[in-house]
């Protein structure tokens, strides 16, 4: 029978996002692969409406034993509100981070530092970056100023707000960015509402697709070049996994490459020079570093690498997502496996850094 003194991790998974169903399945897999000898755990589902509830169906499958859990959780069971909730948890713990929360939430309402918040009022040690990284990250518009003022490559880009917009700006979005370009909403991810238009009056109706999603707008030149992704690992001491690269099956990257048709293939570790593989690395952590990120970060390129007659720009930084999936076509768990880190020991890590910065936060804070 476990000790009494497992660490008790609370699994947020679900959440408001259009990213709602990838959540749901990169739980699953985190609740399977979690060591029960290491961790008692309590899946807490949030709807599509905000609502929390406690997932007794996993947990039971849970107790049953790992196999007996779907390939995707359900947000149902008994509603719990979620300060009180989480404040009992850490009340209720025998010592400080003997309870940590792993906020599986993908997108807005999850990844950008909204329940980061909410954790930090009560607490609690979680797993991830916090409210200043997580909002950063997300917000890509933001995140490309911050890079560009440090000086990190990026492709070009203009963003601008829903009440900006005019009957000419596609035509000038076109001149400055040229054709095609990449549409999407500043606050998404897993490629929700990103469209590659080829026309001006595609840019137009891109521009509308986006603000489905976010009142903010990035559009950005499209780069002929390879995607490269390193996954980071740590707080104070991040570290990089072996660089691997996505072969798209579709015209770019898009969700149903990522998660339905599974028509992508991942090589890992991807075909570069020893040269290009450490100067990749040592971006991504330098990336992590200057977004303030801690705990897990996948830290996303595009590689141009030109040719003889008009050399590329090299390592060109595309986006950075703070929780990142961990299905089982997840290039971050996929990353770290092939970098001599198994799954099981990738989600002890990541807990033991979420103790560890909440730790050193309560050091510095304390008076």
């Amino acid at each position: 029978m476990p000790n009494d003194d497992r660490i008790h991790l609370i699994v947020l998974y679900g959440g408001q996002s259009a990213e709602h169903d990838v959540s749901c399945t990169t739980a699953a897999h985190v609740l399977r692969a979690a060591d029960p000898a290491k961790y008692r755990i309590t899946p807490i589902g949030i709807s599509r409406d905000g609502s929390w509830a406690l997932d007794g169906a996993s947990q039971a499958a849970l107790a049953a034993g790992p196999d007996q859990l779907p390939g995707r959780l359900d947000p149902v069971g008994t509603a719990v509100s979620p300060t009180p909730f989480l404040t009992d948890a850490v009340e209720s713990s025998p010592h400080t981070g003997t309870t940590v929360v792993v906020p599986l939430l993908h997108g807005p309402m999850g990844e950008d530092g909204t329940v980061q918040g909410m954790l930090e009022l009560v607490g609690v040690p979680y797993v991830g970056s916090g409210v200043l990284a997580s909002s950063l990250a997300m917000d890509k518009a933001m995140a490309k100023q911050v890079l560009t003022a440090n000086g990190i490559p990026q492709a070009h880009s203009i963003s601008f707000r829903a009440n900006e917009i005019t009957p000419g700006l596609p035509g000038r979005l076109a001149e400055e960015l040229g054709l095609p370009m990449f549409v999407k909403p500043a606050n998404m991810g897993s490629s929700v509402g990103v469209s590659k238009a080829k026309t001006v009056e595609d840019v137009r109706d891109a521009i509308d697709v986006a603000l489905a999603y976010d009142e903010w707008v990035v559009a950005e030149e499209a780069i002929v070049g390879r995607e490269i992704e390193v996954a980071v690992l740590g707080n104070l001491e991040p570290r990089a996994s072996v660089p691997g690269e996505i072969v798209p099956g579709a015209e770019f990257y898009d969700y149903a490459d990522k998660y339905l048709d599974d028509g992508s293939q991942a090589v890992i570790p991807a075909p570069l020079s020893a040269a290009a593989t450490e100067e990749v690395r040592e971006m991504a952590v330098r990336i992590f570093r200057t977004l303030r990120c801690e705990g897990m970060a996948r830290v996303d390129f595009f590689y141009e690498e030109g040719t003889p007659e008009q050399p590329g720009r090299g390592f060109l930084c595309n986006e950075v997502n703070t929780i990142p999936g961990f299905t089982p076509i997840s290039m971050y768990p996929k990353l770290w496996i092939a970098s001599g880190l198994s799954y099981p020991a990738l989600i002890d890590e990541l807990v033991r850094l979420a103790i560890e910065r909440h730790g050193r936060q309560r050091r510095n804070t304390a008076r």
